[in-house]
C-alpha cells in the first residue's frame, strides 16, 4: 500500500513539475522565496499594531517566532526521522526533472517546510485578522497554496511532501492561534 502511494507521489510529482516552462520560472522563484513571506506577514503584522498597541505588537511578534521555530524545528525532525531523499537526489530522476534553482537543498525532503510555514502562518493570521479583513483567508490560502505548488515545480518536492507539510503546518497554526486567543489576547477578545 505504502509503495503504491509513493510511486503514484512520484509519478505525480513528474507531471506537474513536466509542466513547467522557462518563460515562468522567475514568477516561482519569487513565489518560493521566503522573503515574500516574510513581507506579507510582516505587512500583516504592522496592521494588527495599528489596530492595537506596542504591547501586543511585540507579544505577536514573539508569537509568531514560536510558532515558525517549532513549525520550523518540527518539520526538520520529521525530515530525519523519514529520512526520504527529495526527488532531485533521486538518481533515476536527474535526467526527468526540472530542478528551476541551482541547487536542491538538504538531502531529505518529506514533508516540505515551505508548505508547512506558509499554511501555518495563513492559518494564524487567516484567524486573527478575519474579523477586519473578510477576504484575507482567501488570499492567504491561495498564497500557501502556491508557495506548496512551487516546491513541486522548481524540483525540489514531491506532492506528498507539500500536502503533508500543508496538512500539519495548518494544525500548527491552529493550535498557535488557539493558545494565542487564550492566553496571549484573550482579554481584548472578550472586549469585543
Amino acid at each position: 500500500m505504502i509503495e503504491t502511494l509513493l510511486e503514484l507521489d512520484k509519478l505525480l510529482f513528474l507531471f506537474l513539475n513536466g509542466l513547467g516552462s522557462p518563460s515562468y520560472d522567475a514568477f516561482w522563484l519569487v513565489i518560493t522565496n521566503k522573503l515574500l513571506n516574510a513581507f506579507i506577514y510582516f505587512i500583516l503584522t504592522l496592521y494588527f499594531f495599528k489596530k492595537t498597541n506596542l504591547k501586543y505588537f511585540v507579544l505577536l511578534l514573539l508569537s509568531i517566532s514560536v510558532l515558525i521555530l517549532f513549525t520550523d524545528q518540527f518539520t526538520n525532525f520529521i525530515k530525519h526521522v523519514v529520512s526520504r531523499p527529495r526527488p532531485c537526489y533521486e538518481e533515476y530522476f536527474q535526467e526527468l526533472i526540472r530542478l528551476v534553482k541551482s541547487n536542491c537543498g538538504g538531502a531529505f525532503g518529506y514533508f516540505s517546510g515551505h508548505a508547512s510555514n506558509s499554511f501555518a502562518l495563513a492559518f494564524f493570521f487567516s484567524r486573527l485578522l478575519s474579523s477586519e479583513l473578510k477576504q484575507l483567508p482567501i488570499f492567504l490560502f491561495l498564497f500557501a497554496f502556491l508557495v506548496a505548488y512551487s516546491r513541486i515545480y522548481i524540483g525540489v518536492h514531491y506532492p506528498l511532501d507539500v500536502f503533508s507539510g500543508a496538512v500539519i503546518g495548518s494544525f500548527l497554526g491552529f493550535i498557535g492561534y488557539f493558545l494565542w486567543s487564550k492566553y496571549v489576547y484573550s482579554d481584548q477578545i472578550e472586549k469585543k
